[in-house]
């Protein structure tokens, strides 16, 4: 493991190494047991996109584990005014001793990769969203004692949160069913890959997908830079919500998550939201724990 470009890069066995150590990290932190495996170690983290939950949970972790993060907007540094990707990747590669990258196209953390010489990190792109994925299989695990076997359903646009947890479910033996409109499916190679590789559903019918889930997860209808297609995406993700009747199909003890943030009413009704929100937030902390564990695999021997 060189990179976390996308879920992709990840076998299964990697990505349960990585649920192993993200464990082991969050009861160090919970019982107040130091593990500065970081000591001295930078990593510096471009934002092209805002961020809540990406930002605090990088800087904090860095912090926790003894090294220190930089945040650096794409407004401060010169990429922003037309440097090449590869030239910014070749010169912070000589300052820093690894990069986190959250922006809108996946060539970017590719190119960063391509032609820097530390490791990469996408915090989230308009393809994937792997540090998501991993603390949501870590959260799964923690409700659920394992995944193998279980049935993830997602619900709304086939976005990169829908393209990660593909990936991730089938590599960890979980079969998963993806309930979108037509013209918002996931990304075709990856449902290719996953018919080849394990049980993908793909369906415009909401029930057909949340029957009998163990887990049912979505994500805002209108995400970072598609502002201007809001009112669109409303009439197209109109009957894509987690409400009662919806969660009346999944099983007695199924467990909602959501990556925030949440619009009530429209992904998702305030009712079930708040029903559910212990695992929602448990989700969001794991988010802390479980890029540790990422920065620990990429880091730590180096």
């Amino acid at each position: 493991m060189k990179h976390l470009l996308k879920m992709s890069d990840l076998s299964g066995e990697e990505i349960t190494e990585i649920l192993n150590l993200a464990d082991q990290l969050k009861y160090e932190h919970l019982n107040g047991i130091p593990h500065d495996h970081l000591k001295g170690k930078t990593l510096g983290m471009i934002f092209e996109k805002s961020s809540t939950r990406t930002r605090v949970s990088f800087e904090s972790g860095m912090f926790q584990l003894g090294g220190y993060a930089l945040f650096l907007s794409s407004n401060d540094l010169q990429i922003g005014r037309g440097e090449p990707i590869e030239d910014t990747a070749r010169v912070l590669s000589r300052y820093l001793d690894a990069i986190m990258i959250r922006t809108f196209e996946q060539e970017k953390p590719e190119a960063l990769a391509k032609y820097g010489s530390i490791p990469i990190i996408n915090g989230l792109t308009d393809y994937s969203h792997p540090c998501q994925v991993l603390a949501d299989l870590m959260t799964i695990r923690e409700y659920k004692g394992y995944l193998k076997g279980l049935k993830l359903a997602y619900i709304g646009d086939g976005n990169n949160m829908a393209n990660s947890l593909i990936v991730g479910a089938i590599k960890t033996g979980m079969s998963i069913a993806v309930a979108c409109p037509n013209g918002w499916l996931p990304d075709a190679e990856l449902i290719e890959w996953a018919h080849n590789n394990g049980t993908l559903t793909i369906t415009e019918n909401i029930l057909e997908a949340t029957k009998d889930a163990d887990v049912v997860c979505t994500d805002v209808w209108t995400s970072m830079g598609q502002e201007g297609e809001s009112e669109g995406r409303k009439r197209a993700f109109h009957d894509y919500q987690i409400n009662d009747n919806v969660m009346a199909v999944a099983k007695d003890d199924a467990i909602v998550l959501h990556c925030l943030p949440a619009h009530r009413e429209e992904e998702i009704t305030a009712k079930v939201f708040e029903e559910h929100a212990k695992e929602i937030f448990d989700e969001a902390e794991n988010r802390l724990h479980a890029q540790k564990a990422i920065l620990v695999k990429l880091l730590a021997q180096k």
